[in-house]
C-alpha cells in the first residue's frame, strides 16, 4: 500500500502530532491514522499534500537489487547493482558494527565523518556484509571517494569494481 509507514516516518521526523499534521493537510485525524497503519492507501496526489506538510518530498530513487558475483575458492559475493545512499546523518554517523561483520575488535566506534574510520567500516562491510549491511552502512558517493584506499582481497575488489568504477572519482 503507498505510504504505509512512510507517512508515519515523515511525520515522527518533522515532530508532528497526527492532529497537527492532518489539520495543516486539510484531512482527519482518523483517516491520516488509516493511511499510518495501512488500512488505506492514500492516493498519489494525498501522499505528496503529507509528505509535503511534514517537510518532505515525494522523490524516486533506483532500486538497490543485488547479484550474485562469484570468486575464487567458490566463495560467492552479493554485489549490489548500482551504490546505495543513505541519509547524510546516517552516512556520517558513529556505529558500532555487529560481531559478525567486526570479530577482530568487538565493540569498536567507527566514526563516518573521518575518512580512515570509513575506510575501515567499509573494508569489513565489503568482505563480511550481507545485502543488508551494504545497505545499512554503505554510502555510494562516500565509497567512491575512498575506494582507492581501502584495503581488500582482490576477489573483494574484483566483485565490487563494476558498480564502483560505474562513477567518477575525485582526482
Amino acid at each position: 500500500m503507498a505510504g504505509h509507514g512512510l507517512v508515519e516516518r515523515a511525520r515522527r521526523a518533522a515532530g508532528l502530532t497526527q492532529g497537527e499534521l492532518a489539520r495543516r493537510a486539510h484531512t482527519s485525524r482518523p483517516t491520516l491514522s488509516a493511511y499510518e497503519n495501512g488500512r488505506k492507501s492514500p492516493s498519489l496526489e494525498t501522499l505528496e499534500r503529507l509528505l509535503g506538510e511534514a517537510g518532505f518530498d515525494v522523490e524516486a530513487v533506483p532500486r538497490v537489487e543485488f547479484v550474485d558475483v562469484p570468486g575464487t575458492r567458490g566463495r560467492v559475493y552479493r554485489v549490489p547493482t548500482s551504490l546505495p545512499r543513505l541519509p547524510v546523518a546516517e552516512a556520517l554517523a558513529t556505529v558500532v558494527l555487529p560481531l559478525d561483520l567486526n570479530w577482530s575488535s568487538p565493540g569498536r566506534e567507527f566514526r563516518l565523518a573521518d575518512r580512515v574510520e570509513r575506510a575501515r567500516l567499509y573494508e569489513n562491510v565489503l568482505r563480511e556484509g550481507r545485502p543488508e549491511d551494504v545497505l545499512r552502512y554503505i554510502d555510494g558517493v562516500l565509497l567512491v571517494d575512498v575506494w582507492t584506499e581501502l584495503v581488500l582481497p582482490r576477489d573483494v575488489r574484483t566483485a565490487w569494481e563494476f558498480v564502483v568504477d560505474a562513477l567518477p572519482r575525485r582526482s
